[in-house]
Formats: C-alpha cells, structure tokens, sequence
C-alpha cells in the first residue's frame, strides 16, 4: 500500500506534479526498478493519502495518471529487496512542472515519464528511505 504523502514549497507557475518511487540498487536489470509511477497531478494537489497507488485507484484525483511499473502495472508496489541482500534505497521524488500534461501516453514507464517531466521540471524535492529484510 503507498504510504501517505505531503509537500509544500512548490515553484511559482507550478501548473503539475509527477511523483515517482525508484530502487537504484536492483543490479539485475542494470537500470534499477520503477516502484511508482504518478503523473498529471493538479498544481492544487499537495498530498497523497495512503493507499492512492491502487491499481485503478479511486482517490487519485481527476486526470491524474499513474504510469507503468516494472512489474508491468499502473499502480504502487512497495519496496521488497531480494533475502540476504543489504537494504536498498528507495528515491520517492516529486517534480513541479510547468506544464498541465505530460505528452507521453498512457501506461507511460517510469523512465519516459521522468525524462518527459525534466523538460519541463521547474524544481524537484527527493525523499530517500532504506528497507531492508
């Protein structure tokens, strides 16, 4: 379940936000894992409620995407490094945009939509927390 969120601060002529959440440390793609991937959210919007990464969530508000993970699914999956390796970092970033929408469609990866939104970032903030089992 996705934690809840909150942020403050935004640049002036924020007109969007992209949030994202993703493990540097995963070797075995050689790029890392996409954990959550949310696009198109209002400039008025500053926070997520816990939970507003279901898949098809509800609480997400109007027009806001969430893109596709790398397990192949628009919504959050939480951290879960493989047993025995050391705890991996976990890079919750939020992008203020100056743009409404992002030009990537639908289900757009992780990747696309952070190299879509750094076109258009007006100031970013970066959250990173360490989970290990």
């Amino acid at each position: 379940m996705s934690p809840a969120l909150q942020w403050s601060g935004a640049p002036a002529g924020t007109k969007s936000f992209v949030v994202t959440l993703f493990d540097p440390d995963v070797a075995e793609t050689g790029s890392g894992w996409w954990h959550w991937v949310v696009y198109d959210l209002p400039a008025n919007v500053n926070s997520l409620p816990k939970g507003a990464g279901a898949e098809h969530s509800s609480v997400l508000p109007s027009g806001t995407q969430q893109g596709r993970t790398d397990l192949g699914n628009d919504a959050y999956h939480g951290p879960c490094p493989d047993k025995g390796q050391p705890p991996h970092h976990y890079r919750f970033t939020i992008y203020a945009l100056s743009v409404e929408k992002l030009e990537v469609p639908l289900e757009a990866s992780g990747a696309m939509v952070t190299s879509t939104a750094k076109e258009n970032v007006l100031g970013k903030a970066v959250f990173i927390a360490r989970y290990g089992r």
